[in-house]
């Protein structure tokens, strides 16, 4: 790798990273507000990352989001929820990390010479997507059924279903919306470290 392909990837890099804790610290950057529901597309960031530099990057790009909102959760909660769930680490940073490595993993090596590049890129953003959702949900099951049943005002066999249903309307909302956003944005990015 010549020195100014190096240097371009520290300075994307870099770029992506500031814009993950752009996106997580300035309200309405990182979501967009659709009628009832609230779309998270941080995740985009991350799905980038991991496309265009590879595991590791997309690993620490996802990293910086679950830190900043691991963090938010003791001195800035998002939610009244927050303070409950995403303290644990298995849930704020874990899953944010594995966006990027799922990512990765199945563009740069489960569907590498299998598939053209744009598909590889948008099964990657859907993929990374759901990772993240259902991670996030799944150990908040595991952790939290109570606390978070009480949130939702639930009964607790109730909370299954009701995530189930998050799954089915932002989960696969955001997953589309990643799977269509990753090749138009990771494609410029990737033929630029290319020349």
């Amino acid at each position: 790798m010549n020195k100014n392909n190096k240097t371009f990837r520290m300075v994307l890099l870099g770029m992506l990273s500031a814009i993950i804790i752009i996106q997580t610290t300035i309200p309405f950057l990182g979501y967009i507000p659709i009628g009832p529901l609230s779309l998270t597309i941080i995740q985009v960031t991350v799905i980038i990352a991991a496309i265009v530099l590879g595991t590791k990057e997309g690993a620490i790009v996802g990293g910086i989001w679950g830190i900043i909102t691991f963090v938010r959760a003791f001195i800035a909660p998002t939610s009244v929820i927050a303070p409950i769930v995403f303290t644990n680490p298995l849930v704020s940073v874990l899953p944010r990390i594995l966006i990027g490595v799922v990512a990765a993993y199945v563009f740069h090596r489960i569907l590498s010479g299998k598939l053209n590049e744009t598909v590889r890129m948008s099964v990657a953003g859907v993929l990374g997507s759901l990772t993240n959702t259902v991670l996030v949900l799944g150990f908040i099951y595991l952790f939290y059924r109570e606390p978070y049943a009480n949130f939702l005002e639930l009964d607790m066999e109730q909370l299954l279903p009701a995530l189930m249903t998050i799954v089915a309307t932002n989960g696969i909302t955001e997953a589309i919306l990643s799977g269509v956003l990753a090749p138009i944005i990771s494609k410029p990015l990737l033929k630029s470290i290319k020349k």
